[in-house]
């Protein structure tokens, strides 16, 4: 083992490639926290997280000035004690997504000096379970789009593919979605899969009833239908529905997963490795997935969780949502429909480290040296 002797950080804007929108925001940029992390024998893991524009400031901050610090010195390669550590110093920010976004960029980091240390790919060196997975695309999907365009987009995905496509919910009549999920079902047929997103915006009663129009289109999932921190209403709603109900990318601890997991509150598990502070605390949400004989289906982040997925035995869907390409030298591999890791050894994103470096926000960077 080496201790670690060095980490650089800093953060790139990244514009969307197409307008997002959804029920409640838009997604006008990504702040991406790139870390560097090198080791006394010289290996650098380099890893990353996100915000969908605002906070990325205050992700670099915590990580320069109370989780850098924290790791300088340490075994590179105890990367569960050296989670637990950032996990317990940050006890009073915690559980949330400042605090968990700034772990998540450390501990990808750290899983990909381990696996180049070792010259693994990471979907082997964290389970080797599968060797590729389906593909559904999000990209056209988005909520302020009318049903033609829609249609347009899920027809290319199949045509591509493509398992399915998520249509984004939330219109203000139940009618508009219904109208809009309906076009695209006649469209592609009973065997392509349409997810559905609510980003958090019904009421439990409201989620209830749409649920109940929802079942007709026969969709695959109904995506975070109600707050988050809304278990009973979770609950409630999931007894109410044929649908399965989906939830994750809001949740910033396993121990939420659990409770979720625990009431029967959801069917589908969208563990996302930054807002659950990491590839650690991911792997123990999937692995806990599995012992309740549910599926992980994690949100965003394609080209690092597709190796995560591939370690696991009950990974179900990669989302597609290409946001690396401007800071990459090659994209995720994708063959008739479905996402393969990469077997290079590390977490598998070939980074443009000059694309990085030249397009890193002013006054972002910083270095932490032993």
């Amino acid at each position: 083992m080496a201790r670690i002797v060095r980490i650089e950080a800093g953060m790139v804007d990244i514009a969307p490639k197409v307008k997002r929108t959804d029920a409640i925001q838009s997604f006008v940029s990504q702040e991406t926290p790139i870390v560097r992390i090198t080791d006394a024998d010289g290996v650098t893991g380099i890893g990353y997280s996100y915000t969908i524009g605002t906070g990325g400031p205050s992700v670099m901050k915590l990580i320069e000035k109370t989780l850098g610090p924290l790791l300088i010195g340490r075994e590179a390669l105890e990367i569960e004690r050296l989670w637990r550590d950032m996990l317990f110093v940050t006890h009073a920010t915690t559980v949330g997504a400042i605090t968990a976004l700034a772990m998540a960029a450390l501990d990808t980091a750290l899983w990909d000096l381990k696996a180049r240390k070792f010259g693994e790919p990471l979907h082997r060196l964290a389970g080797g379970a599968q060797a590729s997975l389906p593909l559904y695309t999000t990209e056209g999907g988005w909520l302020h789009l009318e049903p033609a365009a829609l249609v347009e987009d899920a027809l290319k995905a199949k045509a591509d593919g493509f398992g399915g496509a998520k249509i984004k919910i939330g219109r203000p009549h139940v009618s508009e979605d219904v109208a809009r999920l309906a076009a695209v079902r006649d469209a592609v047929g009973p065997a392509f899969e349409i997810m559905t997103d609510a980003n958090q915006a019904f009421t439990v009663d409201e989620a209830v009833r749409r649920a109940r129009h929802y079942e007709a289109v026969d969709i695959a999932w109904f995506e975070e239908p109600l707050p988050a921190d809304d278990l009973a209403g979770h609950v409630r709603l999931a007894r109410s529905t044929t649908i399965p109900v989906a939830v994750g990318e809001s949740l910033y601890s396993p121990l939420h997963f659990r409770e979720y997991m625990q009431a029967g509150a959801c069917s589908i598990v969208q563990v996302d490795v930054a807002r659950i502070g990491g590839i650690t605390p991911w792997l123990k949400v999937a692995h806990a997935a599995e012992t309740f004989n549910l599926p992980v289906s994690p949100h965003f982040l394609m080209e690092l969780h597709v190796a995560l997925c591939c370690a696991v035995p009950n990974a179900r869907w990669v989302e597609y949502i290409p946001q690396l390409d401007s800071l990459t030298t090659s994209p995720m591999r994708i063959e008739a429909g479905r996402a393969y890791p990469s077997d290079a050894p590390g977490l598998g994103i070939a980074w443009d480290l000059d694309a990085v470096d030249r397009t890193t926000v002013p006054g972002s960077r910083f270095v932490l040296r032993a």
